[in-house]
């Protein structure tokens, strides 16, 4: 498969700016991989599908307030820096984009927040957007952190143009966000409601909890023609023994596994043993999923509608089958569902 074969005209106004008003009232389409039938429902309908036993893959991931913007010494040009990851807790170092790059160089200082008592000193250029910058601020890590946080915003995808607003803070973040760490909400899971999970529970549908904390690697822009060219940025997984036994019973089973999200399913296929079971992980993925690809663990699969060209589309390509990707992504946008983060979803069984 080719780069070019993942190109399509998405019009502009089904970029979502925002999401559906009640979570679970999103639109959702069901896709039947074997018979290539396409429904339309409504996200609240997805219980329909599943039954007592079966298992959903949830990613806890919480994200973080990344988006900072501070001035420049001597200049006081307002720059933007986007936090990736904590380098070192001691040293209070960060790998971050600035933006705009060019004016941000090795020594500049920035300064935060309207009282300036955290400070950052760009020590290292990392790529043409990327510096590492160490942070000065006098106090402890927890007060660090927090300070981080209070001057952050919610680093809502570029493609939004309008201005965050409060409500972005809890929607950009599923009801089972956990563990700090991503960069970008795993937006299959927005959809879901506590009444949802709720209904689901009590229908005798498990829950298996992993941790993958998305970067934003998985948006980067594919731009080699040659698939087997493109390399992700990895991106930390943790799955634990608690997850693996609920996952290998459904499967040993003959139960319904569905990934919620593509990350869910980045994170099931980076650690799948010989026998094709689930194994503990604790680490770093940098797995890319294109067609052809024998999926190991999920049989189902809950995600958002995709860039074209996105590692994303690649991935649902693999997992429904190009002509039915292409097909159903046709139908989405003849009935004028929303992409991207803040978008419908889709159902694969």
């Amino acid at each position: 498969m080719k780069l070019s074969h993942f190109n399509f005209e998405l019009p502009e106004n089904l970029l979502a700016e925002y999401p559906a008003e009640n979570r679970d009232e999103s639109k959702l389409m069901v896709i039947h991989r074997e018979t290539g039938k396409i429904e339309h429902k409504m996200f609240k309908d997805l219980i329909n599908y599943f039954d007592e036993g079966d298992v959903m893959v949830l990613n806890n991931t919480k994200v973080f307030p990344a988006r900072l913007y501070g001035n420049k010494e001597k200049t006081g040009a307002r720059i933007e820096v986007f936090l990736l990851r904590e380098l070192n807790e001691e040293q209070r170092l960060w790998d971050v984009l600035v933006d705009p790059a060019r004016k941000i160089r090795i020594g500049n200082k920035l300064y935060f927040g309207e009282d300036e008592t955290l400070v950052a000193e760009v020590i290292d250029n990392t790529t043409s957007r990327g510096r590492t910058l160490r942070f000065l601020y006098d106090g402890s890590y927890i007060d660090f952190r927090r300070k981080l946080r209070e001057l952050g915003e919610t680093p809502l995808p570029k493609y939004i143009k309008r201005t965050v607003e409060p409500e972005d803070e809890k929607r950009y973040q599923t009801i089972y966000a956990k563990h700090e760490g991503a960069v970008a909400a795993p937006t299959a899971g927005l959809h879901f409601s506590k009444h949802l999970l709720k209904r689901l529970e009590i229908k005798g549908v498990d829950f298996a909890e992993l941790t993958l904390h998305v970067g934003l690697g998985t948006f980067n822009p594919v731009e080699v023609e040659d698939l087997s060219k493109h390399k992700m940025d990895s991106e930390e997984l943790i799955i634990d023994e608690k997850a693996t036994d609920i996952v290998n019973n459904a499967k040993r089973n003959k139960k319904r596994i569905c990934a919620v999200g593509t990350t869910a399913m980045r994170g099931l296929e980076s650690a799948v043993s010989s026998d094709h079971m689930l194994n503990t992980f604790e680490g770093w993925t940098n797995k890319f999923i294109f067609p052809p690809y024998e999926f190991s663990i999920a049989t189902a699969m809950v995600t958002n509608f995709h860039l074209p060209k996105s590692t994303l589309l690649m991935m649902i390509s693999a997992f429904m089958g190009h002509d039915l990707m292409k097909k159903s992504y046709k139908e989405a946008i003849l009935e004028q569902y929303k992409f991207y983060s803040y978008g419908d979803a889709m159902l694969i069984i």
